[in-house]
């Protein structure tokens, strides 16, 4: 058995030959320490895996960032308290909503306000944590909708396939939510069919709008039924108000 200087270049070689270069580079940092005999054998495990961990782990945040198009996105959750700005409302929500429990729970969040008051950034914010221990999914809902119906007409295995990964991310943010009037039938059933199936499944969804659910009906076709069916789901739980404070 391998002992001394020869098990380290044996363990270094077969380090770089598994992929592992950083945590080959950690042990001959800890081999050259003064300190590498006295070091409690768990403790130089530790020392050893932690830093291959966390390269793990911020690969795989990256990767669900980059997959729910929120890489690169600066908003900060921090950001999103009462100011001279702007206040949200009830008071306290973005503290209640920064713990994430409304995902573990599957709950959906509404939020409301007028053009720039903030609901994009809270919405993004939100999606920026969640990316630390779940799958994502952010769209602008006009856009998503418009290619899920040309998708479904083209290609409906394609469709299909795109729809169960959309049913299925732990969290869906749809922003710019009935921007427009929905005139397609074919759009109101999907936005219907994917809420539907994410209550169904207990997964949390966030719809931004500036317009009151009151208005939804007038903005889906004039159909109140369908109006009604989404304004339930989508209002189920929580509901934010961002109101933007006069300024001057």
């Amino acid at each position: 058995m391998l002992t001394g200087k020869a098990l380290f270049n044996t363990l270094v070689t077969e380090l770089n030959d598994m992929g592992l270069p950083g945590m080959s580079a950690t042990l001959d940092k800890m081999y050259r320490s003064p300190e590498f005999l006295n070091l409690d054998p768990l403790m130089a495990i530790a020392m050893l895996v932690e830093p291959e961990y966390q390269k793990k782990i911020n690969k795989r945040i990256q990767s669900r960032l980059r997959a729910a198009h929120l890489r690169g996105c600066p908003q900060e959750l921090s950001n999103c308290v009462d100011s001279a700005d702007r206040e949200y409302l009830p008071r306290g929500i973005t503290e209640t909503l920064s713990s994430l429990d409304f995902i573990a729970s599957g709950m959906n969040l509404c939020i409301l306000g007028p053009s720039d008051s903030g609901k994009s950034y809270l919405a993004k914010a939100l999606g920026i944590v969640a990316c630390n221990d779940y799958r994502v999914e952010y769209h602008h809902c006009e856009v998503l909708l418009e290619q899920l119906v040309a998708l479904k007409a083209a290609d409906y295995m394609k469709y299909q396939k795109r729809l169960k990964r959309i049913c299925g991310a732990a969290l869906l943010i749809l922003d710019d939510f009935l921007l427009h009037t929905l005139s397609d039938e074919r759009e109101v059933k999907i936005l219907f069919e994917i809420l539907e199936k994410r209550c169904e499944i207990n997964l949390s969804t966030i719809i931004c709008s500036q317009r009151e659910p009151s208005s939804w009906s007038a903005m889906i076709m004039n159909d109140e039924v369908s109006a009604n069916a989404i304004l339930k789901r989508a209002t189920k739980h929580y509901t934010v108000m961002i109101k933007p404070k006069a300024t001057g």
